[in-house]
């Protein structure tokens, strides 16, 4: 059973103004991340919260997710991705997916197309490759737990996912390129980046 840990802990400091409650195509970021989560039927939804947490967890109000405050968040994005972790496998789950809340182009079948990398590959990580690198969404099985527990700072998995290429399986995924961090991000979003 893989757990999806949904990251919205962030502070969002580049943009100045919470990104997970920006609007795409009529739907705020987090929820679109949380609904691709959900449709991708890999298991259970843990939403990793932080800054704005009341109003992110409004945001996807009647959603089957598992909340995670993070009272840590402003230590960096190492926290939540351990906190998430934590809560996956406390619930059982043998393998984690992260999956930051601001790639509006998400879809639930990028998501299965990683599960998928996986299990052929039979490699312990399976990783998004876009822009000849190698990111998020990416899945972690329950031999790396420790090492993205131990992660520090603001690095992320980003870090543990170049640490040993030769572990790592890769899914093409153009639409990771986008992602929101700043204002012209955010204008770019067809909600114009306003919204909840």
């Amino acid at each position: 059973m893989t757990g999806l840990v949904v990251l919205a802990a962030g502070g969002s400091t580049r943009l100045g103004r919470p990104k997970q409650l920006l609007v795409h195509e009529g739907v705020s970021l987090v929820r679109r991340a949380a609904t691709c989560a959900l449709d991708s039927g890999l298991g259970p939804v843990f939403l990793v919260l932080g800054a704005e947490a009341d109003g992110v967890a409004d945001a996807v109000a009647g959603l089957e997710v598992r909340p995670v405050v993070h009272e840590a968040w402003r230590s960096g994005q190492a926290g939540s991705v351990a906190a998430g972790v934590a809560a996956a496998a406390a619930a059982g789950c043998d393998a984690v997916l992260l999956i930051p809340c601001d790639l509006p182009r998400l879809t639930a079948g990028v998501l299965l197309d990683l599960s998928k990398a996986c299990k052929s590959s039979g490699l312990p990580i399976a990783a998004c490759r876009y822009d000849r690198v190698l990111g998020a969404p990416a899945l972690f099985r329950s031999e790396l737990f420790d090492e993205l527990r131990s992660l520090q700072g603001d690095a992320g998995a980003k870090a543990l996912i170049r640490r040993d290429l030769a572990r790592v399986a890769t899914v093409d995924w153009d639409g990771g390129a986008f992602d929101v961090d700043t204002a012209e991000d955010a204008d770019s979003l067809d909600g114009s980046g306003a919204g909840a």
